[in-house]
């Protein structure tokens, strides 16, 4: 097999802001063809790196090598535009393919093309950022939280086109299954070292856990030994033998890696709720418009004891809005919320929490509470609660204003969920957050005792959390489904193909109508395959045979762990291409299944 062309190789980089090292000497490349993921705890470097190599941030030392005459393009976390510029402007400035720049922003929901830059929000500029670089064709994309500000339609079509597109990524994202499906290499900062996953995120969390036990078995025996060595050292200072100056000298080196941080289990978090009684609200026939766009029609639902409810939608189908009516924050066209005495509510919104930026992390946490309660009745100081929210001893005394977004959105979360709520109503809770808070986060709300309202894109996240969805639409239509998000979508693709059966068997009953004489008999005769068109209906029934187990045997081999990067990206680009295949046969036979034989 051919060996991948070179795209980007980095050597020793190394970069730190003061006594703080985000990474040291650290090494990798990207070839050709890799969709590449960057995993790393938030505060720890992600975009950082990802500024570097995109030429907007410097560093201490090392090489950053590009192929030359590569095309590369960037997609920040937040992009800025000339706040003057129409959207269509700023695709005119460089030159993109206007049609093909109109396609994309409609397909991202952006359709007012003469909307100024200046009046769009920060997730409208996040897509319209999204829209530039994909119309823009580069042979390597580099993207920072690329499914931030999208809604699942979006997110799943991004996923499509990337996959289908062939083109070489590296991206940083904490959309697990968008990193599942999209990415086949997982690079992990940690401990300021680089670790390369040849898999995809399923495949990084077992090997990442090997990693992890390899790493704590090894700390266990070197902290063994060392209080041997200690206690030798302890007993003869003044040997001065070479043996003796060797065993001292490894005693130093035994020193530094005892120091190392051992990995802990992930802790729960059981803080103790306010009592919640068994009346929480009643949505009593609420409407909601702005203008022509219709938000809520006569809505009425009762929340249950202890639900948990996402709701998920299209971006500007009312989400957000139904979530500050039920606050009190957005007022009512007509009906009512009728919400229990023993509520209690912990908001965390979208757009988070101004803290005062001259003050320390642990003093933000101490103002609201001294000690939290758990529902055991152990008590943690503030301390202990920033810890298991993953701010070490250093991170609490830092300045608020030198954390990084996704650390300030991490300490807002902590603010909300500390106060004792009995009722959490979160707007997007997981965007800016890494994967290792993510997980904390979901540990916390799965044994939390009390209720959930929750919006968010981020699937694995809505599968972990919740037992119901609302499911909007748009045009105040509201889907209320008794399930998590995977159970929906597969409700909605069987939903979806019965709809197209039931469009073909139109189709078909419509030719025969076309008949000069559309007796019962000639209708009887036009539901009958032909025999080119049996033929045909036979053939599917192989071909999709044989696709399917093709399938299965690249998704095995991609799961397996056993591929080189090279044979990961040829499984990756052929299994893409044999699922558009397998999708168009399907419909085709069923096209066929129902004309019948």
């Amino acid at each position: 097999m051919p060996t991948s062309v070179a795209y980007l190789q980095v050597n020793a980089l190394t970069k730190s802001f003061g006594d703080l090292v985000l990474f040291r000497n650290i090494s990798f490349g990207v070839a050709e063809g890799q969709r590449v993921a960057l995993i790393a705890q938030n505060g720890k470097g992600k975009s950082t790196l990802l500024n570097i190599l995109a030429g907007d941030t410097d560093y201490d030392g090392g090489t950053v090598v590009y192929r030359k005459d590569l095309k590369v393009a960037y997609l920040e976390q937040n992009p800025q535009f000339d706040p003057h510029c129409t959207v269509m402007d700023s695709f005119r400035l460089h030159g993109h393919d206007e049609l093909r720049a109109k396609q994309i922003l409609t397909r991202l929901n952006i359709p007012k093309f003469d909307t100024p830059c200046g009046q769009l929000s920060g997730g409208e500029r996040k897509r319209v950022a999204l829209a530039a670089v994909l119309v823009s064709e580069p042979q390597f994309l580099i993207m920072d939280e690329p499914t931030n500000h999208l809604d699942l339609e979006m997110t799943e079509w991004l996923e499509n086109y990337l996959v289908r597109s062939g083109v070489t990524l590296l991206m940083v994202t904490h959309d697990r299954y968008f990193l599942d499906r999209v990415c086949n290499i997982i690079l992990e900062i940690d401990n300021q070292q680089i670790y390369t996953y040849n898999g995809n995120y399923s495949y990084y969390l077992e090997k990442r856990q090997e990693r992890v036990d390899q790493f704590n078995a090894e700390l266990q025996r070197a902290n063994n030994l060392f209080r041997y060595e200690l206690d030798w050292m302890r007993r003869m200072p003044c040997a001065r033998g070479t043996k003796a100056r060797a065993r001292k000298d490894a005693f130093a080196e035994l020193q530094e890696k005892v120091s190392q941080r051992r990995y802990e289990e992930s802790v729960t978090l059981d803080v103790k709720a306010t009592y919640i009684g068994s009346k929480i609200f009643e949505a009593k026939y609420i409407s909601k418009s702005f203008g022509d766009l219709k938000i809520l029609d006569n809505f009425y639902y009762n929340f249950a004891r202890y639900e948990k409810v996402g709701i998920i939608g299209r971006n500007g189908a009312g989400k957000s809005t139904f979530l500050k009516m039920l606050l009190g924050l957005e007022p009512c066209d007509s009906g009512s919320f009728d919400i229990g005495q023993t509520v209690v509510f912990g908001y965390y919104s979208q757009e988070g929490l101004r803290f005062d930026e001259g003050k320390k992390v642990i003093d933000i946490v101490q103002d609201i509470a001294e000690e939290i309660r758990l529902s055991d009745g152990r008590q943690f100081s503030a301390s202990q609660f920033l810890s298991h929210f993953l701010f070490n001893p250093a991170t609490q005394q830092k300045f608020v204003h030198k954390l990084s977004g996704g650390e300030k959105r991490r300490l807002y979360l902590c603010t909300v969920l500390m106060r004792n709520p009995n009722f959490l109503v979160l707007d997007e809770p997981t965007n800016d957050l890494d994967i290792v808070t993510l997980n904390v986060l979901e540990e916390y709300l799965r044994t939390f005792k009390g209720c959930v309202l929750v919006v968010s894109h981020d699937r694995y996240f809505m599968d972990k959390i919740v037992d119901h969805l609302l499911v909007f639409k748009g045009d105040a239509v509201i889907k209320d489904f008794p399930g998590n998000y995977t159970q929906y979508r597969e409700w909605r693709d069987e939903e979806e193909a019965e709809e197209r059966r039931l469009k073909a068997a139109s189709n078909a009953s419509g030719q025969s109508v076309k008949s000069s004489q559309p007796d019962v008999t000639q209708k009887a005769e036009k539901k009958k395959r032909t025999y080119k068109e049996q033929k045909e209906y036979e053939a599917l029934e192989t071909e999709m045979a044989a696709l399917n187990a093709r399938k299965e045997e690249l998704e095995g081999a991609l799961s397996s762990g056993t591929l080189t990067a090279d044979q990961i990206n040829e499984n990756w680009k052929e299994l893409s291409t044999l699922k558009s295949t397998l999708d168009e046969k399907e419909l085709r036979w069923l096209e066929l299944d129902e004309i019948g034989n």
